[in-house]
């Protein structure tokens, strides 16, 4: 039976600032956005412009853009020991947003650069909490001169400034601050036998150490250390661990999802890793089996229900992906990759009314949060001028210009004047 397996999990979609690939999954972005709105309010930042996107990447690294934009990158989620040290970090990069450094780096830079072209110097990759200090080191080997010296100086100044403002943020937003030490001696763990080869004076960033000892005693100055009931930190680990689970079971190997969460490890987490792992690697009864299991155990997980659904669309039991995704939607209420889900599977079914529900959802995603798989369901689903606009569109979201001015062009030919689809496909045709 013909199956289209792109969406399971992600909808990926590339990254222009530097060639990096993101993740858009409801539950993981919903969760992140739980984790740190506390640290991004303190920040004075709105809710409706807070907006996550977590960067495919084995790297420790997150970084702020915009002050609204948090990029948070797959490896430093997979790595980072509990939520209380993610929203740290995110409070570091939001230091460097509320200090202004973003600006202030880009006009010294350009003063500096006017005097010596050493751009190449500056290791701008260090510059985010958790940075590979033996990749800085690399890049700053061989750079000399007045204007290095005074660009790193200013940079590792900014660095402390910025650990300085995320634990003020912290206890703004009733979090305990000790998480900011939390993420140094993890990265401590990781890099300082390397950090101890380096000069402290040749790299963007403090030493670990010392970010450690300023933070201390930062801390050690505040009078009442926010804390919260062991009850509300377990159930916030959990579920953090949770997400882990599920990026682990969905990019890492098998091999190392069995080491991670052995089947003699019956958690929820646990079974949620192998259960995807399954899926991925074929065993769909086995898979099905865990995720029943999570779902008997949570019953109003909205997400152990999509899995549910990603499984039996696979099994090409399109009845119960279909109920299975409506009721994942019950309960999540605004999730649009959910919706794009079951838009496909229902442009798969083909039954009565399928095509026209699968185009109201995709229509309703695009409006949301426009995807490319959304418009290509669209496209399968409608006739004529929106068929050949939605696929415009589709190959326009895929950096595919030539396609996209070719169905630009039919679908105005198909379309009547000043129609929705003819305007668009106008504007496609414009770029």
């Amino acid at each position: 039976m013909k199956k289209i397996f792109a969406f399971l999990f992600a909808v990926f979609v590339a990254f222009n600032a530097n060639g990096a690939t993101l993740i858009n999954d409801t539950e993981i972005e919903k969760k992140i956005t739980e984790i740190i709105l506390p640290v991004a309010r303190a920040a004075n930042i709105d809710d409706k412009r807070l907006k996550i996107y977590i960067v495919r990447d084995d790297d420790f690294n997150a970084f702020v853009r915009g002050g609204e934009d948090v990029f948070i990158y797959t490896g430093l989620l997979k790595q980072i020991k509990n939520p209380n040290a993610l929203r740290a970090v995110v409070a570091h990069e939001l230091g460097h947003t509320i200090g202004g450094h973003m600006v202030q780096i880009s006009a010294r830079m350009h003063d500096e650069m006017v005097r010596t072209l050493i751009i190449q110097a500056l290791g701008v990759g260090l510059m985010v909490a958790g940075g590979n200090p033996s990749a800085g080191a690399g890049v700053m080997a061989g750079a000399t001169g007045i204007a290095q010296q005074s660009m790193l100086s200013f940079s590792r100044d900014e660095e402390r400034m910025a650990d300085d403002m995320a634990v003020d943020l912290m206890v703004k937003s009733n979090n305990d601050p000790k998480g900011l030490i939390e993420v140094f001696e993890q990265m401590r763990d990781m890099h300082g036998e390397i950090e101890s080869r380096v000069n402290p004076n040749r790299i963007n960033h403090p030493l670990t150490n010392e970010r450690i000892n300023n933070a201390k005693t930062k801390i050690s100055k505040i009078k009442k250390i926010p804390t919260k009931p062991k009850s509300e930190i377990s159930k916030e680990n959990a579920e953090y661990e949770i997400l882990r689970a599920k990026l682990v079971g969905y990019l890492n190997t098998d091999k190392n999802i069995i080491t991670t969460y052995p089947y003699s490890n019956k958690t929820n987490a646990a079974i949620y890793a192998r259960a995807i792992a399954n899926m991925r690697g074929g065993d769909l009864k086995t898979a099905k089996t865990g995720t029943q299991t999570l779902i008997k155990r949570n019953p109003n997980n909205p997400y152990f229900y999509e899995l549910l659904g990603d499984i039996e669309y696979q099994f090409g039991a399109y009845d119960d992906s279909v109920v299975a995704y409506e009721k994942s939607l019950e309960l999540s209420k605004n999730a649009p990759q959910i919706e794009t889900a079951l838009a496909l599977v229902l442009s798969e079914r083909n039954k009565p009314n399928d095509k026209a529900r699968a185009s109201e959802l995709c229509k309703r995603v695009i409006l949301k949060e426009p995807s490319p798989l959304a418009y290509w369901i669209l496209a399968r689903v409608s006739e004529g001028g929106v068929s050949d606009w939605a696929m415009a569109e589709f190959y326009n979201m895929n950096g595919d210009k030539a396609n996209a001015k070719k169905y630009a062009k039919s679908a105005q030919k198909k379309s009547a004047k000043n129609s929705p689809e003819y305007i668009k496909s106008g504007d496609i045709l414009k770029k």
